[in-house]
């Protein structure tokens, strides 16, 4: 547990670059220079996480630590990989306090907010080449951003996300030829991510137990990675925190190493100002939580789940649908909070260029930003 703990620690000091980045990371440092997993059960834990909803680069660091030294060791690689980017998020949040009413702050924060709209653009990109191939895939991901613009809201987006789900089950089925294995489901788990999703919004209320329901809530239904929960949170606590807020903490989670949900760090802080510490701790608790309870109920028979036709057709439809998800978001919040004008449109555009275009590296466009929103 110790190693798990301390490798995963170096790896959070440095792993810049979101989820895509952190997958490679793993790759080189525990595939081939330690060998702690074999490379294909690496791509097949990788494929799992990607489907389960949660954070998948953190899923699939909490996985291989699981794979390596049991329970202790998938919490201990929780730990190692979060902890630098909460002790950030956290400390931002609580001096961030002190200068809120700099118009430097101000400034800071306005180049964030672009800097979030290059990002969320960015993914939107890459996963529809990546997602949106087919006619009908292209046509979930419209389909999915059109219904959340007329309806936005927590409801509508499950409602599609389960809609996709069926039609892909139905009509994107591939047959590999293969027989179907039967899976081995680790029921514990999976009842208890169910009870709490069920049982969490009814009883907790206010406070840090409604703080933990509302970003268990989240957690439980964030597929395609931290992206995503972007909207997700939006909706949850639109009513307890501005979108500045939601964009300044979504923009300064891109310039952290380590994983993006802990966007919830820095949220949690804000949502109990009394109590930042135990805010944070609930909020990223809280957000973590199902995710890591759905691979710990599929890790041991996803081999076999995933031969099924039925389920490969599933994934297809949801990766689609998250791909209308995130381009819904692209434009509210994110467009609409943070570009004031032509010179924020153009100064956006360029930053998309450099990113994708160029490779130019986030810890180049990020003070980049900070610069372009004190000068517009």
């Amino acid at each position: 547990m110790l190693s798990v703990f301390w490798q995963f620690l170096l790896l959070g000091c440095v792993s810049f670059g979101g989820p895509a980045a952190h997958i490679g990371y793993f790759q080189r440092h525990f595939v081939q220079k330690l060998g702690w997993i074999p490379q294909d059960r690496f791509a097949s834990t990788m494929a799992l996480c990607q489907f389960l909803p949660g954070p998948a680069s953190s899923q699939l660091g909490f996985a291989i630590g699981y794979q390596r030294a049991g329970l202790g060791g998938a919490i201990a690689a929780f730990i190692g990989f979060t902890l630098p980017s909460f002790v950030l998020m956290l400390a931002l949040a609580m001096l961030g306090r002190h200068f809120a009413d700099s118009p430097v702050t101000s400034a800071v924060v306005n180049g964030l907010k672009l800097f979030a709209l290059v990002v969320v653009a960015d993914a939107v990109l890459t996963m529809a080449g990546q997602f949106c191939r087919r006619r009908l895939t292209l046509a979930l991901a419209v389909g999915t951003s059109a219904g959340l613009w007329l309806w936005p809201g927590l409801l509508a987006q499950f409602i599609a996300l389960l809609a996709a789900a069926v039609v892909g089950a139905i009509l994107l089925t591939r047959d590999s030829g293969e027989p179907v294995r039967k899976a081995f489901i680790n029921w514990p788990f999976l009842l208890l991510f169910a009870a709490l999703f069920v049982g969490l919004p009814l009883l907790a209320h206010g406070g840090s137990a409604g703080l933990f329901a509302d970003f268990y809530q989240a957690g439980s239904l964030v597929f395609g990675g931290g992206h995503v929960v972007l909207p997700l949170l939006q909706n949850l606590l639109a009513n307890d925190l501005s979108s500045e807020v939601f964009l300044t903490g979504y923009g300064a989670a891109q310039a952290m190493p380590g994983p993006m949900f802990t966007l919830a760090t820095f949220l949690g802080a804000e949502l109990l100002p009394a109590s930042p510490l135990l805010g944070a701790l609930v909020a990223t608790f809280g957000l973590f939580l199902p995710g890591f309870l759905l691979v710990l109920a599929f890790i041991n028979g996803w081999q076999a789940l995933a031969s099924s036709p039925r389920m490969a057709g599933a994934i297809a439809g949801v990766n689609a649908a998250v791909v209308g998800l995130l381009l819904a978001a692209l434009y509210q919040p994110v467009f609409v909070a943070s570009v004031t004008g032509a010179p924020a449109l153009a100064a956006a555009a360029l930053g998309l260029l450099a990113l994708r275009v160029f490779r130019c590296p986030l810890l180049v466009l990020i003070p980049a930003f900070m610069l372009l929103g004190v000068w517009l």
